[in-house]
Formats: C-alpha cells, sequence, structure tokens
C-alpha cells in the first residue's frame, strides 16, 4: 500500500481547522450539535454525516479483524469518529499506511 500522504494532509488540516474552531467558538461542542439538530436541514446533514461515520466504523472493524488484530486496537478510532467523525477514520488509514511498509 502507498504512504498515505493525502490522509496525512486531510488529518492535519481539519485536525488544526477543528482545534482552532474549538479555542475561539463561543459555545460548547454539546451546545452547538443541540443547535444543529434543531432544524430539520441541518439535522439531515448531521444524520447523513453518521450514518457515514457508521460505515467508516463497520469498515474499520472489518479491516482490523482482516489483519488479526483484536477489536480493542480499533476502540480509539471508533471514539474520535463518534466525536470528530473524520478524524478517526483519518487517523485509522494513516496510521496502519505508515505500518503497512
Amino acid at each position: 500500500m502507498p504512504r498515505p500522504y493525502f490522509a496525512l494532509a486531510g488529518l492535519l488540516g481539519f485536525t488544526l481547522y477543528t482545534g482552532f474552531t474549538m479555542l475561539t467558538a463561543e459555545q460548547s461542542l454539546l451546545a452547538f450539535a443541540a443547535q444543529l439538530l434543531s432544524r430539520p436541514d441541518t439535522a439531515q446533514v448531521v444524520i447523513d454525516l453518521y450514518l457515514m461515520a457508521v460505515l467508516a466504523c463497520v469498515w474499520m472493524y472489518r479491516d482490523a479483524r482482516r489483519r488479526g488484530r483484536p477489536l480493542r486496537s480499533v476502540l480509539p478510532y471508533f471514539l474520535l469518529t463518534a466525536v470528530f467523525v473524520s478524524v478517526g477514520p483519518l487517523l485509522y488509514i494513516v496510521v496502519k499506511g505508515f505500518r503497512d511498509e
């Protein structure tokens, strides 16, 4: 597998942007989520995003099993996916890609 430089760039860029946004936001992450879910149009986007997150978790789980790794090896990625959605799968791709040489 080629080294995952594209995923690494996405992970770093998005993580830095997320950190900046969270530091400068005037509301908590939970308040922001509640606000998004309060309207049908934004709730649809959040629901769609989390459906993709579930699919990413299924993929990470199956990939880990195929590689002979236990469930506990992907639990940190699941947690990151539950909170920050794309950070978990991106980190999984980066870590997996740099290990598989």
